[in-house]
C-alpha cells in the first residue's frame, strides 16, 4: 500500500475526531455558539491543541502499545508525568507538522492498586495475549480509525464496573469505554480578542450553559503561568452493559487550552506568535486536575 504520512494522518483525526463529536454534544455547542457570534466564519478555524487516551498499564496494553500507531503517523515521544494520587503514567507526543495536534496518553498503574481492582481488571484483560496493535496494518488508516472503537474485551458487568469506580473512577472509564477519544482541546488563545483568554473564554462557556470542572479551581494555570486549562465536565450518558443491564456513566469531555508567549517572546504581538514561540508541553499538577471531569465529584456537582 502507497502511504501518504501527510494525508493519512489528517484522515486518522477525522476519523478519531467524528463518533465522538456525534456522542459528545458539548462539542457541537461550543462550535455553534462560536459561528453564532462571529468568533469564527467555520468550525475549521477552530485549532486543536491536543487530544489524550486513556489505557491500561497490564501486558501487551497502555502506552507501549498505543504510543506505536502515532509513532508510525509521525509523531515524536516526549516528557513523562507520574501522577501519584491517581496512580497513572503519561506521555505527551509531539505532532510532525503543527497542523496536527499534540497527543497525550495516559496508563493506569494497574499494580499500585488494591488486589481486588487488580483481578478486576484481570478479569477482562487476561485474554489478551498479543499486542493488539501489531496486528493491526498501520497503513491502512481505516483500520487504524476503526481499532479506537472497537471491543478489546468483554463487556463488563454493572456490579464490576461499580467495583472499580470505587477505588479508580479511571479504571472504571476505561473498562468500558476502551481507547474511546477522551478529550479534544480548543486553543482558545487562537481565537480573537474578547474569547482569547481562559478568562473571556470561560466567561463565553458559562453564558452559554457548558458546566466547567472546578476541581482545583475552574482554570488551572502551570507553575510558570504560561500554560491555563479549563474542561467541561463530562455528561452522563446511558450505558448498557453486560446482560442488557443499563445506568448512566460519564462520558467524553471537552478541554479549552491558552499557550502564552515563552519569556523571551512576550513582548510580540498576540496575533503574531507563532506554535514555537508559546509555551509547549503539558504540566503534571493542571493534567491531574483534568482527569477529575469524568469523576464523579464533578458530574454530581451542580452549579445551580
Amino acid at each position: 500500500m502507497n502511504f501518504n504520512q501527510n494525508a493519512a494522518l489528517a484522515k486518522l483525526m477525522t476519523l478519531l475526531f467524528e463518533p465522538y463529536k456525534q456522542n459528545v454534544t458539548d462539542v457541537q455547542k461550543v462550535s455553534n455558539a462560536l459561528l453564532n457570534r462571529g468568533v469564527i466564519t467555520s468550525e475549521d478555524e477552530i485549532v486543536n491543541d491536543h487530544i489524550a487516551f486513556r489505557t491500561l498499564g497490564v501486558p501487551f496494553l497502555g502506552i507501549p502499545s498505543l504510543e506505536k500507531i502515532f509513532l508510525h503517523y509521525g509523531y515524536e515521544k516526549r516528557d513523562y508525568y507520574y501522577f501519584e494520587g491517581k496512580k497513572l503514567n503519561a506521555f505527551w507526543y509531539a505532532p510532525p507538522a503543527p497542523e496536527y495536534p499534540r497527543i497525550f496518553i495516559s496508563e493506569l498503574r494497574v499494580s499500585d492498586l488494591s488486589a481486588t481492582t487488580a483481578q478486576l481488571v484481570a478479569k477482562y484483560t487476561s485474554e489478551i495475549t498479543s499486542d493488539p496493535v501489531d496486528d493491526l496494518d498501520l497503513n491502512d488508516v481505516e483500520a487504524v480509525g476503526k481499532f479506537f472503537y472497537s471491543s478489546l474485551w468483554d463487556l463488563p458487568t454493572i456490579e464490576d464496573y461499580q467495583t472499580l469506580a470505587a477505588d479508580s473512577e479511571y479504571a472504571a472509564w476505561v473498562i468500558y469505554n476502551r481507547y474511546y477519544l477522551n478529550h479534544y482541546t480548543i486553543s482558545v488563545h487562537e481565537l480573537k480578542n474578547g474569547y482569547n483568554t481562559m478568562e473571556g473564554f470561560n466567561s463565553f462557556l458559562l453564558d452559554i450553559g457548558i458546566q466547567l470542572n472546578n476541581s482545583g479551581g475552574i482554570i488551572k494555570q502551570s507553575a510558570d503561568g504560561l500554560l491555563r486549562q479549563s474542561s467541561s465536565v463530562a455528561k452522563m450518558m446511558e450505558a448498557t452493559f453486560k446482560n442488557g443491564k443499563k445506568t448512566k456513566i460519564p462520558g467524553s469531555y471537552v478541554e479549552f487550552a491558552e499557550r502564552l508567549a515563552l519569556p523571551e517572546f512576550k513582548d510580540i504581538a498576540k496575533s503574531e506568535l507563532s506554535r514555537a514561540q508559546r509555551r509547549d508541553g503539558f504540566e503534571s499538577a493542571n493534567a491531574d486536575k483534568i482527569f477529575e471531569s469524568t469523576y464523579s465529584s464533578q458530574t454530581n456537582f451542580k452549579t445551580n
